[in-house]
């Protein structure tokens, strides 16, 4: 075969491995709104990460605040129905003054379970003082519910943005401002206090190698956060 051919030859085939790679690229995009029914759009396949954004009243803020102080080692692990949650969690906290938060919660719960039609859910909520989960990652569960009732909340980074290579074992050990897993600072994504955000993970059928790309923030020194997961529970 001449050089020319060579060539082409080379060319054809370096087009359709691209092809091939790109065929194997997912879109994903966040999905944002300021109506808790945006929420459904999660199961939008791309879709990997939804954010109700909303805000929480004065009172809820001014109560979690002067509960997060006083009780700074504060960790409840619970699986909760519909029906049990609220007792449960009011039980839990121990103050009659975080009524409001605990039906703030129970609320949660109620979406969460109907939006995937699930009889209980895994419940955690935690006073952090510091990163629970420092370097970025993705979650092996279908989905997750998360919001921060106080202090700063979850960083993200946009699918199209991640080097997954560099996740886990493939960052080296270098910490992900240094391993190449994401180009620029400004990529980096954070959600807002109060806002409530579904995070697709690997377990969602179809969303293998896209699901939600997070960290905890860094704590500057004498803050906490108040923070709430829910879970699929069997």
């Amino acid at each position: 075969m001449s050089s020319i051919g060579l060539a082409q030859a080379s060319s054809f085939n370096a087009l359709n491995n691209n092809a091939l790679n790109n065929s194997e690229i997912k879109v994903r995009r966040a999905s944002q709104g300021s109506e808790p029914e945006i929420l459904g759009d999660i199961y939008l396949e791309e879709t990997n990460m939804v954010i109700w954004q909303r805000e929480l009243s004065e009172t809820l803020k001014n109560s979690v605040d002067i509960f997060a102080k006083a009780n700074p080692t504060f960790q409840a692990s619970m699986t909760v129905t519909p029906q049990t949650v609220l007792a449960s969690i009011g039980q839990s906290l121990g103050d009659t003054a975080q009524q409001e938060l605990s039906e703030n919660i129970a609320e949660l719960v109620e979406m969460f379970c109907c939006l995937f039609e699930l009889k209980r859910v895994g419940l955690r909520l935690t006073v952090l003082n510091r990163a629970m989960c420092p370097k970025f990652h993705v979650d092996r569960v279908p989905t997750r519910l998360i919001t921060t009732f106080q202090g700063i909340a979850t960083e993200w980074l946009p699918h199209q943005k991640v080097n997954r290579e560099k996740l886990g074992l493939g960052s080296n050990g270098k910490p992900d401002s240094e391993s190449g897993l994401y180009q620029n600072p400004h990529d980096i994504q954070q959600l807002s206090c109060g806002e409530v955000a579904l995070l697709k993970g690997e377990l969602w059928e179809g969303n293998e190698k896209a699901g939600l790309v997070h960290r905890s923030p860094a704590l500057p020194v004498g803050e906490s956060r108040l923070l709430l997961t829910l879970d699929f529970s069997g």
